[in-house]
C-alpha cells in the first residue's frame, strides 16, 4: 500500500481486535512476584505466596524454571550492566536470563554475545538498515544475518559493547526485547502483505498489533518454552507459517454457508517442523478483528498448561499431543466472549498454491505502476556497506521500506516501472543479484559451528560452496530449495526442503571430518511433506556429487509436470539412494 491509500475497513478492524484482547473476560491474571521474589496467587489468596508455578510445585520445575521462579528475565538489566562494566560474558543462570533481551552467549563457538532483533512481519526502513549497519561495523563482527524468521542477527559482540547495542536499536526504533530463551520469537507474516495483487487480506497490521501486545503484556514472557506465530494473507509467496506454533490464514467464505459472505481466518496449530511436524487446523473459523483475541487466549492456556518439569516436551505440540487439538480449542473458548464458528475447511475458499521463488526478481504489486524486487542475499550475510547500499536504492527508488522475508533474503517494495532497471544495476553494484536462479534462490543455512556451539560444521560457507559447485554441474530447469542446518535444532528447518540436510560428525580413517545425514522432499504449503532421511553421515566432499547426481536423476526420469517433491514422494527410502548411482 502507498502512503496515498488508507486502509479498508477492513483492514482497519485489526485494532478493533488489538483492544478488544485487553477487555476480554476470563482471563487468568497474570501471576507476578512481590517483592520478596515469590509468585502473588490468584484474587481470592489475598496476594499470599504459593508453591507453585501454574499448579507444578516449585521442587518440581526443570533447572530454567528455576531460573525464572528466582529471578525474572525482564529484571536482569541490571546485571547485563554489571557484565557490560566488566566485560565479562555472564555465565550460569544469568546466562539465561540475558536472552529476555535477546543476546545469547554463543561461547564456546565465539567467545562473544550475538543479538537478536525483532522486526515485526520483517519490515523495517532505510534508516533502521543504515543503524544496524553502524552497529555490525561498530560493535559486532562486521557483517549481519537475515534469518529464517524474517530477522536480523548480529554476532561477535563483546560484552562491553552489550548494553551500546540494546540502546542503539531503541535509538533507531527497533528492539530485541523477548527475543530469546522461552518467549514469542519475531512475528512473521507475508511479506508481500498490502502489495500483493493475489492476496485474500493484508495481515501486515496484524502482525505489527501482536508485535506491540507482546512487547506490552509482561504475562507472555517466560513461556513453558519458545513460540511461534505467523500470519499469512494468501498471496503469491509463502510465509512458511504452517511451521509455527499458530498459524492464522486468511480464506474467503461464500453464499450458502453459516456465516456472512467475506475474509476470515483459519487458525492452524503446533508446527515444529525440528520434531516432523506441520501445523494442522483446528477446525474454527475466525474474524479478522478476533485474532489477537485468539492468540492471547492461545497463548495463555500454553502458558497456564505448558509442561514447566521437561523441556523436551515444553513445546505446544506436547500440550496438544496430550490433550487433543480440540480440547485446547475448547480451553481457548472459555477465556473469549465470543463463541467460535466451526467450519470445515473445505467450505472455505483457500489460498491459491504459492509460487516458488517469488522472493526474488522484479514482481508487480497491487498498486498500478508499482513493483517489488526481490534482491538474493546468499545465505542471509550482508556486510555494512551492503546493508548501506541497500538502503541507498530503498530512499531513491522506492519509499526507503525494507522487507525481510523467512527465505533469508529482502524486498525492495514501491519501485517505479521505469526505474526498474536502474535499481537492479545500482543492486548489483552493492554486491547483490536479482535473479530468481532455481539453485541459489533456494539455498538456506543456518550460522553453523561458525557462530554456533551446537552445530558440527560450518552450514554457510558449506552451503555457498555447494550452491557454486552445482550450478556448474547442473542445468536446474525449475526452482529448487536446498536446506542445510548444523544442528537437531533445525534453525534452516531441513525437513522442509527439497534437499535437506543436517550436519554431523563424519569418522574418515582416523579423522573426524564435516559431513551431512540427507533428506529428500520436503516442502510447505500446498507442496507440505516432511522429508525423508535417505543418506546418513556422508562426508561434506561426497555431499556435493551426490547431490548434483540426484539431481540430474530427477531431471532425466521425472514425469511431465513432475516437481521434485512429487518425484521423491514416489519413491521408497532404497529407491531413493538407488539415485545416488552415477548417472551416464
Amino acid at each position: 500500500m502507498n502512503n496515498n491509500q488508507t486502509f479498508s475497513l477492513e483492514q482497519k478492524e485489526y485494532l478493533a481486535g488489538f483492544f478488544a484482547g485487553a477487555g476480554q473476560r476470563g482471563f487468568t491474571p497474570f501471576l507476578g512476584k512481590l517483592s520478596d521474589g515469590s509468585y502473588t496467587g490468584d484474587a481470592s489468596s489475598g496476594g499470599a505466596a504459593v508453591e507453585t508455578v501454574y499448579g507444578t510445585p516449585v521442587e518440581d520445575l526443570c533447572k530454567e524454571e528455576r531460573f525464572k521462579f528466582e529471578k525474572d528475565g525482564l529484571d536482569s538489566y541490571e546485571d547485563l550492566c554489571r557484565y557490560a562494566a566488566e566485560d565479562k560474558l555472564p555465565e550460569g543462570a544469568d546466562m539465561f536470563r540475558i536472552k529476555y533481551y535477546g543476546l545469547f552467549n554463543v561461547s564456546p563457538a565465539q567467545e562473544a554475545f550475538m543479538l537478536r532483533c525483532r522486526i515485526a512481519g520483517g519490515i523495517m526502513q532505510a534508516h533502521q538498515m543504515d543503524g544496524m549497519a553502524e552497529m555490525a561495523e561498530d560493535w559486532a563482527g562486521g557483517y549481519a544475518h537475515v534469518t529464517t524468521r524474517a530477522n536480523f542477527q548480529l554476532r561477535e559482540i563483546q560484552p562491553r559493547n552489550a548494553v551500546k547495542v540494546l540502546d542503539k536499536l531503541v535509538d533507531i526504533g527497533l528492539t530485541s526485547r523477548g527475543a530469546g530463551a522461552d518467549n514469542l520469537r519475531n512475528i512473521t507474516a507475508s511479506a508481500t502483505a498490502g502489495i500483493d495483487p493475489d492476496e485474500i487480506f493484508n495481515v501486515q497490521p496484524l502482525a505489527k498489533a501482536m508485535h506491540h501486545l507482546i512487547l506490552n503484556t509482561r504475562e507472555f514472557y517466560g513461556l513453558p518454552r519458545k513460540f511461534n506465530i505467523s500470519f499469512d494473507g494468501g498471496g503469491r509467496m509463502s510465509a512458511c507459517a504452517d511451521t509455527n506454533d499458530i498459524a492464522f490464514y486468511a480464506v474467503r467464505v461464500g453464499e450458502g454457508q453459516a456465516v456472512d459472505p467475506g475474509v476470515y481466518f483459519r487458525v492452524q496449530l503446533a508446527g515444529i517442523t525440528g520434531h516432523k511436524q506441520f501445523a494442522k487446523d483446528c477446525g474454527i473459523l475466525i474474524k479478522a478483528e478476533q485474532c489477537l483475541a485468539v492468540a492471547a487466549a492461545m497463548i495463555r492456556v500454553f502458558i497456564e498448561n505448558g509442561d514447566r518439569t521437561n523441556r523436551k516436551k515444553a513445546r505446544l505440540k506436547y500440550l496438544i499431543d496430550d490433550w487433543g487439538d480440540q480440547k485446547f480449542v475448547e480451553e481457548t473458548e472459555k477465556k473469549l466472549d465470543f463463541n467460535f464458528v466451526r467450519m470445515d475447511l473445505k467450505d472455505c475458499d483457500y489460498k491459491r498454491p504459492v509460487r516458488r521463488h517469488s522472493h526474488l526478481g522484479v514482481h508487480p504489486q497491487s498498486q498500478e505502476g508499482l513493483n517489488y524486487i526481490g534482491v538474493r542475499i546468499p545465505v542471509g550475510k550482508m556486510l555494512p556497506e551492503q546493508m548501506r547500499g541497500i538502503a541507498k536504492v530503498a530512499r531513491r527508488y522506492g519509499t526507503g521500506e525494507i522487507r525481510l522475508t523467512v527465505w533469508q533474503n529482502l524486498l525492495i517494495p514501491h519501485v517505479r516501472s521505469e526505474d526498474i532497471d536502474t535499481a537492479i544495476e545500482e543492486i548489483k553494484q552493492v554486491g547483490f543479484d536479482c535473479d530468481a536462479d532455481p539453485i541459489l534462490g533456494g539455498l538456506i543455512a543456518c550460522t553453523g559451528n561458525f557462530g554456533c556451539k551446537y552445530a558440527s560444521a560450518d552450514t554457510k560457507s558449506n552451503a555457498v560452496e555447494l550452491g557454486d559447485y552445482l550450478k556448474k554441474e547442473v542445468e536446474m530447469d525449475l526452482p529448487i530449495n536446498i536446506h542445510m542446518t548444523g544442528c537437531q535444532h533445525s534453525c534452516a528447518q531441513h525437513y522442509i526442503g527439497d534437499i535437506g540436510m543436517q550436519s554431523v560428525k563424519v569418522k574418515v580413517g582416523d579423522e573426524n571430518v564435516e559431513g551431512y545425514s540427507i533428506v529428500l522432499g520436503g516442502g510447505v504449503e500446498n507442496e507440505q511433506a516432511i522429508a525423508k532421511e535417505v543418506f546418513k553421515s556422508v562426508p561434506f566432499t561426497e555431499v556435493k556429487p551426490l547431490v548434483a547426481t540426484i539431481m540430474k536423476r530427477y531431471l532425466a526420469e521425472r514425469k511431465e509436470g513432475e516437481t521434485f517433491v512429487q518425484f521423491t514422494s514416489s519413491r521408497s527410502v532404497e529407491e531413493l539412494q538407488e539415485l545416488a548411482a552415477v548417472a551416464n
